[in-house]
């Protein structure tokens, strides 16, 4: 039997530009067990790939802000305190770094995310004054509020589905990931992963990107 899996999309499912890896098609829709997307992007974008994959959408999005599990949407997380500090940081002098179209965060719904080249230090600043967090996972940096984690996402799923967290193997490359690992019952970096990942994982894997994912699902059938 194989055992129940909790994947990171971004870095983790994908190739080193970002794009979702074919190879996926091949693997997930046919693991014998249930597979929960955990992605820093919006809810829209899980739950889309689930549709595509043909898997049950069972996801949790936003870092652990969005849960969907047994057709039931929980949220977590002040929305409106992120973007608070959003505001406050373009009115001085920052810039969120998307077009006007801001598909980024058009359907957030717990947090904001900020491009890379943003003015870290600033954000932080502002961030803290509202009694909230910045996350770095590759992607962009998160403005979330304390708390609010994919492995908190998880154990929720679990309750729901009945399942131990302990039972799960989880892949990702990010710290928004550190917390899955921390609760599941064996945890792999793979190799492009962050150091925050790395130290949280139970293994880090010498391959990257998919290439690393399926190592560890070939190696589990």
């Amino acid at each position: 039997m194989v055992p129940p899996l909790v994947l990171d999309i971004d870095g983790t499912l994908t190739d080193a530009q970002g794009r979702l890896d074919p190879r996926a098609f091949e693997v997930l829709p046919t693991w014998d067990a249930p597979v929960i997307l955990a992605t820093g992007k919006a809810f829209p974008y899980p739950v889309s790939l689930c549709h595509y994959l043909g898997l049950p959408q069972t996801v949790i999005a936003e870092n652990g802000g969005v849960v969907l599990v047994d057709g039931e949407v929980t949220f977590a997380g002040d929305r409106e305190a992120a973007q608070a500090v959003a505001d406050e940081f373009v009115a001085r002098g920052g810039d969120l770094g998307w077009d006007a179209a801001d598909t980024v965060n058009r359907w957030r719904e717990t947090e904001i995310a900020v491009n890379l080249d943003a003015d870290e230090e600033l954000l932080r600043e502002v961030a803290a004054t509202y009694d909230l967090e910045v996350i770095d996972t590759g992607f962009a940096y998160h403005v979330k509020s304390h708390g609010v984690e994919k492995g908190a996402g998880l154990e929720h799923v679990c309750e729901t589905m009945k399942y131990d967290p302990a039972d799960f193997v989880a892949i990702g490359d990010s710290e928004n990931d550190a917390s899955t690992f921390r609760v599941v019952g064996q945890s792999y970096a793979v190799a492009n992963a962050d150091e925050v990942a790395k130290e949280a994982a139970d293994e880090v894997l010498e391959e990257s990107y998919m290439d690393g994912t399926l190592s560890v699902l070939n190696a589990l059938q």
